[in-house]
This record gives structure tokens, C-alpha cells and sequence, in this order.
């Protein structure tokens, strides 16, 4: 008897041995607190970097001057802007070579920066202020965003152009799923329904502009 539960006993351990161990949940960065799915971020401008944050972190680095204004907490808004939808001329000023991108400012640069997706993750280009002003020189949504931790999301579907407003983190997740995804040189059937399938939820999200008040 002891020796058939001996045996029950360890083939029971061998075989949790041999399952993967559950992923560690990710820590705050400041404080080390476990963090749950779906927590924020802050932008580590100079080092150009994204942290983990629990909410009470996040919190105190949003007041001004926190840690000399190194860090800045990722805002949680998803905007669009039905009066200000960009043309194909904007999308050709901006000499976007791919059918998604991502743009912001970055402080630190003092430089606008493009990102596009792709197997490798992303690739970074830089922006002139003459192009970012003949393509988004009238765009309100252009003229909302908080550098560094916000960024238009832009995608190209036959002559319609979306762009949205969203934090930047939310971009480096699309980079992150496009590069599991992606197959052959445009990304493959799987990648546009991951794009459509991310384009969908954050429409959901998205809230429109105030409408314009006119004279």
C-alpha cells in the first residue's frame, strides 16, 4: 500500500515538474508592488523607455516636477476627430511608406518621430516641422497631443486614412502583436485582421473632440 502511494505520489510531482510554471505577475517599477493586467505606464523620457506603475505611483508622478519631470504617467484617453478625418494629401506629405504608423514628439530630441510597424518591430523616422505642418498643421487632434506619451495612431485602408489620438504605451502593443503575427513582406492576412481587430476596440474607446465653436 505505502509503496503504490509512494509511486501515485511521485508520478503527481513529476508531472507538475514538468509544467511550465506560472508567468510572475510584473512589479512596479518604484515601489516593486505586483501589478495586476492592464496597469499603467510611465514614459521614462530620457532614456526613452516605458516603466510599470502601480496606481499610487503613477499618481505621484503626475505632479509637476516629480522626480525632476524624468518620468510622466501615460494618460488613458482615446480620442478622434470626425470634423479633422485626413486626406490622401496628408498622408502623402508625411511620405508614410507602410499602411500604419505612429507619431509623437519627443522632448528630449526635441524631434518628431515616426514609427511603422513590421517584422522586426519598429522603425523609426524622424519628421521635419515643415511636413508635420502641410500634412497636420490643421489636425485638432495634432494640436491636443501631449508629447512624449501620447502619439496619433494612423492607418491607410484604400483612400480612407484613421487617426487617432491614444497613449503611446497602447502603440508599442500594436508593434508587439504585429511582430508575432506578421508574415511575408506586408504582414500577411493574419496581420490585417490583427489591425482590424486592434482598430476596432480602439475605436470603441475613442471619443470625439468638442465640436468647433464658430464665430
Amino acid at each position: 500500500m505505502n509503496t503504490r502511494r509512494i509511486s501515485r505520489d511521485g508520478t503527481a510531482l513529476l508531472q507538475r515538474l514538468r509544467e511550465p510554471a506560472p508567468p510572475r505577475p510584473e512589479q512596479c517599477a518604484f515601489c516593486g508592488r505586483d501589478l495586476p493586467a492592464g496597469h499603467r505606464h510611465l514614459v521614462d523620457v530620457e532614456e526613452r523607455a516605458l516603466a510599470c506603475a502601480c496606481t499610487a505611483c503613477g499618481l505621484l508622478f503626475r505632479q509637476p516636477g516629480a522626480a525632476g519631470g524624468r518620468y510622466r504617467t501615460v494618460p488613458d484617453r482615446y480620442l478622434t476627430d470626425p470634423e479633422g478625418e485626413l486626406d490622401q494629401r496628408a498622408w502623402s506629405a508625411l511620405g508614410i511608406p507602410v499602411g500604419t504608423a505612429f507619431l509623437f514628439r519627443n522632448t528630449v530630441l526635441d524631434q518628431l518621430l515616426a514609427f511603422y510597424p513590421g517584422p522586426a518591430g519598429a522603425t523609426e523616422s524622424e519628421l521635419d516641422e515643415d511636413t508635420w505642418q502641410r500634412a497636420l498643421g490643421g489636425s485638432r487632434l495634432a494640436a491636443t497631443l501631449e508629447p512624449d506619451v501620447e502619439a496619433l495612431l494612423l492607418r491607410r485602408t484604400g483612400e480612407n486614412v484613421t487617426c487617432l489620438l491614444v497613449p503611446i504605451d497602447v502603440c508599442y502593443e500594436l508593434v508587439g502583436r504585429l511582430r508575432r503575427c506578421w508574415h511575408g513582406f506586408d504582414g500577411g492576412a493574419e496581420a490585417r485582421a490583427e489591425l482590424d481587430e486592434f482598430f476596432a476596440k480602439l475605436a470603441a474607446l475613442a471619443r470625439p473632440l468638442p465640436t468647433a465653436v464658430t464665430a
